[in-house]
């Protein structure tokens, strides 16, 4: 027979867990949810998944080969549920999840009939929703108008619906890369609403031209892997906060580009790498990065590309010209002196 004090270990060995636990991250938890809050998540945490005691609004359900998405807990504000076999983002399942800010769903088998009518619009804290590798053919409807980033890179999307982003307007991150979006498919009336964003990612798609009705206040341009053969003089007129524009791997030539389209002070990073130019377009005087490499250039000449007169690169007004990238074209070194006497301020220049 075991001894008293032996026994009354053993019960009481759960307790002093639990009190353990409250211990030790008991100052976290009063900063984060009210102990009453703590305990009701945790009890609530769905049997499929993880619900750190240290980190009681996270809900970790990811790479459980789940079919259905688990009654997730009212407390909940970041919910990951990527690699699973999700086909349904389920109104009734996220009913209680009102406090969401951040939702990982990609690399599931989430269709548009798939996302039920209501399943997020409710959801008046999320900023973060992650729906990569899926199976949509569409941006889905409903979306939240608190939303600040929406990814949804490599599904089959070939349409943007009238009005989906209308009431976006705190949305500054848009990725929709590697989807089958043509022309007709990204247009102002398609990305009307989109008053603050900032980076749109429109790589690997089916692109024969540069996307129309952009924000004014798009910084960040990724057109990556299209079939873009050229760029309207005035296209980046109506974009005056450009710094970064990313074109490699079009079919861009030296009669797609015009002598001064790139011609505007906020661009800072050029890349046209991967195309079919022979001669270095105009550059900017602002401009810090270009990334020429792998095209069809045989030289380069300071008087023909430099911004200001070559006497007038002085330090006080010489071009901000920081990193060159010329290899993979037909260009022997070395580098012209003239090239170095207009940017002076180059650090590095890779041929």
């Amino acid at each position: 027979m075991r001894p008293m004090h032996t026994r009354l270990s053993i019960k009481m060995a759960p307790l002093l867990s639990l009190f353990s636990v409250f211990f030790l991250f008991g100052p976290v938890l009063a900063q984060d949810m009210p102990y009453e809050d703590f305990l009701a998540q945790i009890q609530a945490c769905p049997q499929q998944c993880r619900c750190p005691p240290n980190f009681p609004s996270a809900v970790y359900c990811d790479n459980r080969a789940l079919k259905h998405i688990p009654n997730i807990p009212p407390h909940t504000q970041y919910l990951y549920l990527q690699n699973n076999l999700i086909e349904v983002l389920s109104e009734d399942a996220l009913r209680n999840a009102t406090e969401l800010r951040w939702l990982n769903i990609n690399r599931n088998k989430i269709t548009n009939d798939g996302v039920e009518e209501g399943a997020l619009k409710e959801m008046s804290h999320l900023a973060h929703l992650y729906m990569d590798d899926n199976l949509l053919t569409s941006v889905p409807s409903g979306l939240p108008s608190s939303l600040e980033q929406l990814r949804l890179s490599r599904n089959r999307i070939s349409k943007i619906p009238p009005g989906v982003f209308s009431s976006l307007e705190r949305l500054n991150l848009l990725d929709l890369q590697g989807n089958k979006l043509m022309d007709d498919g990204v247009t102002g009336v398609s990305l009307k609403g989109l008053k603050s964003l900032v980076q749109i990612n429109l790589a690997k798609n089916q692109l024969n031209n540069m996307p129309l009705g952009l924000p004014p206040s798009t910084t960040q341009l990724y057109l990556d892997g299209n079939n873009i053969e050229r760029i309207p003089s005035e296209y980046f007129k109506s974009l005056p906060k450009m710094a970064f524009v990313r074109l490699n791997r079009n079919k861009l030539g030296d009669g797609g580009i015009s002598r001064n389209v790139f011609n505007i002070s906020s661009i800072l990073d050029l890349q046209l790498s991967h195309n079919q130019l022979t001669e270095v377009p105009t550059i900017p005087k602002g401009l810090e990065h270009l990334h020429l490499d792998h095209n069809k250039i045989k030289s380069v000449n300071g008087s023909d590309i430099c911004p200001v007169s070559l006497g007038a690169a002085v330090d006080s007004s010489a071009p901000q010209l920081r990193y060159l990238r010329l290899d993979g074209n037909d260009i022997k070194p070395p580098i012209p002196s003239d090239v170095i006497l207009c940017f002076r301020l180059l650090t590095s220049i890779v041929i």
